[in-house]
């Protein structure tokens, strides 16, 4: 393991957060898109496919927020 690896897992989750905060910050502030992995585009197309061809795998947006509601409060 690294040294930034380690620092990282020394972190409390507040300041984990306010990392990546500043990170998506950071990453905001420079105009253009962010380039992606090869896989990742390959991965979005594969998922963008299987949902054009079985809409029925997907979910409303009220089904999605009932979801991540009942997460929280589980």
């Amino acid at each position: 393991m690294d040294l930034f690896t380690e620092s990282i897992q020394g972190l409390t989750a507040v300041e984990k957060l306010r990392l990546v905060e500043r990170i998506w910050d950071d990453l905001a502030a420079h105009e253009g898109p962010i380039p992606l992995p090869d896989w990742a585009v390959r991965e979005a197309t594969r998922r963008r496919a299987e949902m054009i061809a079985d809409p029925q795998l997907g979910m409303t947006h009220a089904e999605m927020w009932a979801r991540i509601d009942t997460s929280r409060n589980v």
